[in-house]
C-alpha cells in the first residue's frame, strides 16, 4: 500500500462515528509447525512494534462477528473456529498508544480527546489452526504479518504479550477440545503424532505408555485400523478424533506430578 493511501485510508478510519466506544476486539491465532508452537503477529507501518490482529467493534455488529471481520480484514483468515476466552480491562492496558505515534508519523493530527486515544477494553479470542493457511496482506495499520514462537516474541504494542500469555494458558486448559477442533492432525493419525502436538502445547514430555493411557480414557478417540507402511517395525493403530467432544474438566489431561508417579 502506498503512503498516500495508507494515509488516506487511516483518515477514514478515526474519522469513522459508528464504532462501539471503549471496546475493542483482538485475535490470538496459534499455529503448529516442525514441533514448534507459533503465534501470528503484524508489524505497524514504519514501526518496531507487532500486534495481534485486532480492531474496534461497528454499533450494528455482535463481538463474534467483529472477530470474525477484523482477521479477515487484517490476515485474510476466514472460517476459523474462534473462542472467546478472557477480557482485558486494566486501566493501563493502552498507555503506549500506538495509535497516536502512528498517526503523528504520518502527519495526520488528532485532538487528544480523541476517541481512539481513550481508554479500550479488548475481549480476546483465540484459536488454533495450521500455520501455512495464514495469507495476510497490508491495511491502514500493518505492513506484514509472520509467525513467532510463543516463547520468542518481538517488541509488543499495548498489552499484547499478556493476551498471548492468557491465551496460551487457556488453550492448556482445554488442549483436548481445542486440537479436535484445530484440523492440526489429519483425519487418521497416530498416537505418536497426537502425542507430538500435546508436547509442544503443553511444554513436556510424557512416556509413550502414560500418554496412551491418559488419552484414552478421556474417550475422544476411535481407534481404526493400523498403519502398515513396509518397515520392520511394529505397526501402529490410527486414530481419529470422535465426532462430538466433551471435556467435563478444565484440567490438564496429563500432568508432570502424574507423570513421576
Amino acid at each position: 500500500m502506498n503512503t498516500e493511501k495508507n494515509k488516506e485510508t487511516l483518515r477514514e478510519l478515526i474519522d469513522t462515528k459508528d464504532f462501539v466506544a471503549h471496546v475493542s476486539v483482538d485475535c490470538t491465532i496459534f499455529g503448529f509447525h516442525n514441533n514448534i508452537l507459533k503465534v501470528l503477529l503484524l508489524k505497524y507501518h514504519d514501526l518496531d512494534l507487532w500486534s495481534l490482529p485486532g480492531g474496534f467493534v461497528f454499533n450494528d455488529e455482535d463481538l463474534r462477528e467483529a472477530a470474525e471481520r477484523v482477521l479477515h480484514e487484517r490476515t485474510h483468515l476466514k472460517d476459523i473456529f474462534l473462542k472467546q476466552f478472557h477480557t482485558f480491562g486494566r486501566i493501563d492496558r493502552t498507555e503506549n498508544n500506538v495509535h497516536q505515534i502512528l498517526l503523528k508519523n504520518k502527519g495526520i493530527e488528532v485532538p487528544k480527546d480523541h476517541w481512539i486515544f481513550q481508554r479500550f477494553i479488548t475481549v480476546g479470542y483465540c484459536s488454533l489452526i495450521d500455520f501455512s493457511i495464514a495469507n495476510t496482506f497490508p491495511d491502514a495499520f500493518n505492513e506484514t504479518c509472520e509467525w513467532f514462537e510463543v516463547n520468542n516474541l518481538p517488541k509488543m504494542a499495548f498489552d499484547h504479550d499478556r493476551i498471548i500469555e492468557t491465551g496460551l494458558e487457556y488453550l492448556r486448559m482445554n488442549i483436548n477440545t481445542e486440537v479436535a477442533a484445530s484440523n492440526l492432525l489429519p483425519e487418521k493419525f497416530t498416537m505418536k503424532d497426537l502425542q507430538c502436538l500435546y508436547e509442544t502445547i503443553l511444554g513436556q514430555k510424557f512416556r509413550r505408555n502414560n500418554f496412551q493411557r491418559k488419552i484414552l480414557s478421556l474417550n475422544i478417540l476411535d481407534r481404526l485400523e493400523k498403519l502398515y507402511d513396509g518397515s520392520a517395525n511394529k505397526a501402529p493403530y490410527l486414530y481419529k478424533f470422535k465426532n462430538r467432544i466433551y471435556n467435563p474438566t478444565n484440567q490438564y489431561p496429563i500432568s508432570n506430578e502424574e507423570e513421576e508417579n
